[in-house]
């Protein structure tokens, strides 16, 4: 397990592909699901500085605030409200680039400007959310896309 992460300047690419290895190396060996998905939110926000990032998990449901980083957020969600609750129903990544024109949108925040949303699936069956905002329009693309599914998937499976 990692203990500490090395951040590097660059372009978003070369800052994903060195954090990928990082958050390889810091959720491997390790079992508790908890644990891993807080290092992986302390470890995007202190490489990209992102406004918020964190996890939602499906309980009941309804998608149920898990590990974060950044400010207080939303607890609750339901199935196909706001970008989260609407990844979440229709199991794929969302790339908002502006939240106030996504109809639903719910605001955790007001300083919020674009988001992605990431489906966390396990034999074909969602059980949470990555969500990334940012407090800039047009933040997020399909780089981020493939690199959060990325680092999505170096979780567990035996978690489940």
């Amino acid at each position: 397990m990692a203990e500490d992460l090395k951040i590097i300047q660059g372009h978003k690419e070369q800052q994903y592909q060195s954090l990928l290895p990082q958050i390889d190396a810091l959720v491997g060996g390790e079992t508790d699901l908890i644990a891993n998905l807080a290092n992986i939110c302390a470890a995007l926000k202190e490489q990209f500085n992102f406004f918020w990032v964190g996890f939602y998990l499906v309980k009941e449901n309804e998608l149920v605030l898990g590990p974060f980083q950044g400010p207080v957020a939303c607890t609750r969600i339901l199935p196909g409200k706001g970008v989260c609750g609407t990844s979440w129903q229709k199991a794929e990544t969302l790339i908002v680039p502006d939240v106030e024109l996504f109809p639903g949108h719910i605001a955790c925040s007001s300083l919020s400007r674009s988001e992605i949303v990431i489906p966390l699936i396990h034999e074909d069956k969602v059980w949470g959310v990555l969500d990334v905002d940012s407090e800039f329009l047009n933040h997020f693309d399909e780089v981020d896309a493939d690199y959060l599914t990325q680092i999505i998937r170096s979780l567990n499976p035996s978690y489940f």
